[in-house]
């Protein structure tokens, strides 16, 4: 990858907080599985901090176990394609679904480790929803040093189970942002889907921000 903060830590201590989401009973909402899942799994994680330091293959199993069955990959990944995704094959949308959700594990587990946090914890929510089959879960990561961090989840309604379709950590919209560096790769590599595909490293810095990350939500 070209450059990752480690501020994405602040993304991997709420996304893994929400790792039972995928069980939720018929009647709860998302925000309330979310509330009831941050301390269990935290605690989970904090007893084992200096494990998966020297066991980065074994945190990024932890994290994939986590955050794989809440996440909606295949909406998420054609998302990020954007415009492209009718012209791209079956098979290429398909690899590049596998190649995102590795390369997000794989930040995901580096970021972990290097994110020193005290806290997570879910926000009453009162946001109103756009959509019947949509709802946002909002979330707050405490840094050690005092400092807090904003994260805002939507979560699409599939088939009775509420999967994560987009996350904005800290102000920055990461399915706008890498739906823009998808573009920009695709300019810049003649519309080759199979190159941009096995190229694909996002560029994901959430303390500064740069050009390619977008202040808005979508």
């Amino acid at each position: 990858m070209k450059r990752v903060s480690r501020y994405v830590g602040v993304l991997v201590a709420a996304m893994l907080g929400m790792g039972v989401l995928s069980a939720q009973a018929a009647n709860q909402s998302p925000h309330e599985v979310v509330s009831q899942s941050v301390d269990k799994l935290m605690s989970k994680l904090d007893n084992n901090q200096d494990r998966y330091r020297n066991h980065p293959d074994e945190l990024k199993s932890v994290v994939e176990q986590n955050i794989d069955p809440i996440v909606d990959w295949r909406y998420a990944s054609a998302s990020v394609m954007g415009k492209y995704f009718q012209a791209a094959s079956p098979e290429q949308r398909s690899q590049f679904a596998r190649v995102f959700k590795q390369t997000l594990i794989d930040t995901y587990a580096q970021g972990l480790v290097t994110f020193d946090y005290k806290d997570v914890r879910v926000l009453d929510n009162n946001q109103n929803q756009r959509y019947e089959n949509q709802a946002s879960v909002d979330m707050e990561v405490i840094a050690s040093n005092g400092e807090r961090y904003p994260v805002s989840y939507t979560l699409r309604d599939r088939d009775g189970n509420w999967k994560v379709i987009n996350v904005v950590v800290n102000g920055i919209n990461l399915g706008l942002t890498f739906r823009n560096q998808f573009d920009q790769a695709m300019r810049s590599n003649n519309r080759d889907f199979d190159a941009v595909i096995n190229g694909w490293s996002p560029d994901v810095d959430l303390e500064d921000g740069d050009g390619d990350n977008q202040k808005a939500k979508d």
